[in-house]
């Protein structure tokens, strides 16, 4: 009696060498780090946060005449120096805005 040896040539159906999903369809590594594409990105990101920050920097003086006209007493102190930076930083931030 011979017993004949097993071969495996063929890949069984249940086999984990294929993929669900065609690797293709999922972009690179190279392809998200694209710096065109960051770049697009982030003038997407960029436009409102100028937009927001250029208008903020033009009403925040009018934040400043009733602190003003009352007199900066204790707390009105503080509000005043934040409206400050705060005025400071939107002119920083939207100062590319319209360009």
């Amino acid at each position: 009696m011979t017993v004949e040896p097993l071969v495996y040539d063929e890949v069984s159906p249940m086999s984990n060498s294929s993929p669900t999903a065609p690797m293709d369809r999922f972009p690179r590594l190279t392809e998200l780090a694209n710096a065109e594409s960051v770049r697009r990105r982030l003038a997407v990101v960029a436009a409102p946060l100028r937009f927001i920050a250029f208008w903020a920097a033009v009403a925040l003086p009018f934040l400043y005449v009733p602190l003003l006209a009352g007199g900066l007493e204790g707390q009105q102190a503080f509000v005043f120096v934040s409206l400050l930076a705060a005025n400071a930083a939107a002119l920083v931030v939207g100062h590319e805005y319209g360009r």
